[in-house]
């Protein structure tokens, strides 16, 4: 297998991914599988290492307990079920009847979806399948659904189809999602190809709803596709630790506690 010519940053996407199936990898092997120099492998295992995301071992690699296992899409619909339907149901309160909103993949923007059937007049943008399935039957919603390539487990589109999409539209207001908001305020998400979708649907709206339950503060992912700073407003849970954001610029962000 040749990869000789991927961005060191999707490498080791994919060095994390097989990290979580196998439980240790072999710089041999990741050399094979790549198509690159032992040097090049060892450079990203430690650029790994240093984020915290692995552990060096002789000739390879093991999980750190830093890394953040992604859950699939019906794995995290049960988890803080109650917080995220508290989030949805603040969120449904600023879309208007009329209005053109993107809704990012996920399960706090699926139950923000779910509280849409008595919408008129509206249009959602979406790279989200399960998204895009409940609103058609909305008859007050009329559904977008960006293509692309279909991310299996995940229930949602992305890669250069899905972005060339998203990028050509403009809308009112963008619901966001976020794996994880680090102490410097950074968004991010474990895969890269659904952080360049998350960058391209931050550039879409007039305002920017960040829609996260408390659990997702104080953690960090691997891939950064933003920061507080791009948010408008941020919907979370009670649960919250205001100190995780104490020493940031919050002064043009509006923080709301359900």
């Amino acid at each position: 297998m040749s990869n000789t010519h991927i961005f060191a940053e999707e490498r080791q996407n994919k060095i994390l991914s097989l990290l979580r199936v196998r439980n240790k990898i072999l710089v041999s092997n990741l050399c094979e599988e790549f198509g690159v120099s032992s040097a090049t492998i060892r450079n990203d295992l430690n650029q790994l290492e240093k984020s915290g995301l692995l552990k060096r071992t002789h000739g390879g690699a093991i999980p750190s307990m830093k890394i953040m296992e992604e859950l699939t899409s019906s794995q995290k619909y049960k988890t803080n079920f109650d917080q995220k339907k508290r989030i949805a149901e603040c969120a449904e309160s600023f879309i208007e009847n009329g209005d053109t909103i993107a809704l990012d993949t996920g399960t706090t923007t699926y139950a923000l979806a779910c509280a849409l059937a008595n919408k008129q007049d509206l249009i959602v943008i979406t790279a989200d399948i399960r998204i895009a399935g409940l609103l058609e039957e909305f008859s007050g919603v009329s559904v977008v659904l960006a293509g692309g390539e279909l991310r299996k487990g995940f229930s949602c589109t992305t890669g250069s189809i899905t972005n060339n999409t998203l990028s050509s539209l403009k809308v009112d207001k963008i619901f966001l999602a976020t794996n994880a908001v680090d102490s410097n305020g950074t968004l991010s998400t474990p895969d890269i190809e659904q952080a360049y979708v998350k960058k391209t649907m931050i550039n879409m709206g007039k305002e920017i709803f960040l829609l996260c339950d408390s659990s997702k503060f104080g953690r960090q992912s691997f891939s950064r596709f933003g920061s507080i700073s791009d948010i408008d407003y941020i919907i979370t849970d009670t649960g919250f630790d205001p100190d995780i954001l104490k020493d940031l610029d919050m002064n043009e962000i509006t923080l709301i506690t359900v």
